[in-house]
């Protein structure tokens, strides 16, 4: 471990500290009045852990798009861990992610406290489960992201989307707004670098990003739809996604080639005059 990802880490570690304290502070407060804490406070919280996560990990993002307004369902590709990070600091909304992630120390107790909703990706029953919750969310008029692929990938396709997850957007006639992630990285670094996928374990991988220096997330939403049914709803919006990244990828890799470009212009300009 290096110097900056020793400093990193240990940032990390407060700003998840100041996250956990915070949320107890308002929950404290929300009994001595008597009343719930709220799933939209709980998805604001979120949203405020999202960009304090990012900025201790020296992670910059962007958001491209219009932000989806009113209720909505959200569904996006899936490259790590670090995108519910990334979303959440783009908006705040409810996410649901694969059980494995409640039981990792803290990082999980807080997704918990978030209003995540977890799922056994090879239980149906726990599909179904997962799509009565979604449905609650979504009536408090909490936006609900998900990412259909159903695994994280090294971002050089898009894997099929699983449907089963859109049926509460389908019922109740709600927009679904398609998202594309993407990792802008420096230098010769590429974005499958930054990418957990397969069976990498999850502390090299953080030590990686951590030792990153500017490294920008990118998420591009495009128009949520309304649909008639979730097979529908699955292909058009895999499509959607995969078109908003090839559209993102495209122009910030032409950016990078010219950045490159003009560096490697500036530095022969240098040498030259140098020479002269």
């Amino acid at each position: 471990m290096n110097w900056l990802a020793a400093r990193r880490g240990f940032i990390l570690i407060f700003s998840l500290l100041f996250c956990a304290l915070r949320f107890g502070w308002e929950r404290l407060v929300c009994l001595y009045r008597g009343v719930p804490l709220s799933t939209r406070y709980r998805a604001e919280w979120m949203h405020f852990c999202g960009a304090t996560v990012l900025s201790a990990m020296g992670i910059r993002y962007r958001v491209e798009g219009s932000l989806p307004q009113g209720t909505t369902m959200i569904v996006a590709n899936h490259l790590s861990y670090l995108d519910i990070a990334i979303c959440s600091a783009a908006m705040p909304c409810a996410f649901v992610a694969k059980e494995e992630i409640a039981g990792w120390p803290f990082f999980g107790w807080l997704a918990q406290l978030g209003g995540t909703i977890f799922l056994d990706r090879e239980s149906r029953l726990s599909a179904w489960d997962a799509t009565e919750s979604i449905a609650l969310r979504l009536a408090e008029d909490v936006p609900v992201l998900f990412f259909p692929e159903g695994t994280s990938t090294d971002g050089s396709e898009i894997l099929r989307f699983h449907s089963t997850l859109f049926e509460p957007a389908i019922q109740g006639r709600i927009p679904i707004t398609p998202a594309a992630v993407f990792y802008q990285t420096p230098g010769d670094t590429a974005e499958r670098d930054l990418c957990w996928f397969g069976d990498e374990s999850f502390v090299p991988h953080l030590l990686r990003v951590l030792r990153v220096t500017g490294f920008t997330a990118v998420i591009r939403f495009g128009t949520p739809e309304i649909l008639p049914d979730r097979r529908t709803a699955a292909w058009r919006n895999h499509d959607a996604v995969e078109a908003l990244r090839q559209k993102t990828v495209g122009r910030h890799a032409t950016v990078a080639v010219q950045a490159r470009v003009s560096a490697r212009s500036r530095d022969f300009n240098s040498q030259h005059q140098r020479a002269g």
